[in-house]
């Protein structure tokens, strides 16, 4: 698959195969796709978090209350720490929410290269999720991924893109 089908055959995903976890080689190689992220002045602030014991499973699952994640084996965090990552010095802005999604973008697009299923999530309550990864302040998180071999049933939604010319400025 080049390049250009991968993103195009991107989509999220809601059913995975719960009995079939990602060995862990393939978790690695997607992994190391992240870790060669480009960040803000090569700062790296990340962590990846692969949670797949049920015991943690089951702490984070409240902060994100629908059934379907439940059917995946792992789930996939992108967290870092804010005093590590690049500010601008014109007007002090932190480039942490970038570099982790960036990160997390390499992560997903190689996780659909090696045939598993995701699904970007920014909709869960910070409140819950927190502590159940026990993060402190100064650790931030955007958004996560299940991660998966996709279930037989597993259908992504209709994609829909604005035309080039709508979002292009050529200046």
């Amino acid at each position: 698959m080049d390049f250009y089908d991968l993103v195009t055959q991107r989509c999220s995903l809601r059913s995975f195969i719960k009995e079939q976890p990602v060995d862990q080689e393939v978790l690695r190689r997607i992994l190391e796709a992240g870790r060669m992220a480009p960040s803000a002045k090569n700062l790296q602030p990340w962590t990846f978090k692969v949670v797949s014991s049920p015991e943690k499973l089951e702490q984070i699952y409240p902060s994100y209350p629908a059934d379907w994640i439940r059917s995946a084996p792992h789930l996939l965090f992108v967290t870092g720490r804010k005093d590590e990552a690049w500010q601008r010095k014109y007007d002090g802005y932190n480039s942490i929410e970038t570099d982790l999604t960036i990160a997390l973008d390499h992560i997903i697009l190689a996780a659909t290269w090696e045939g598993l299923a995701t699904c970007w999530i920014e909709a869960f309550n910070p409140a819950i999720l927190r502590p159940a990864l026990g993060l402190d302040d100064n650790e931030a998180l955007f958004a996560f991924t299940p991660l998966g071999y996709p279930a037989p049933d597993a259908k992504p939604r209709p994609k829909s893109r604005k035309k080039l010319d709508e979002i292009v400025e050529f200046l």
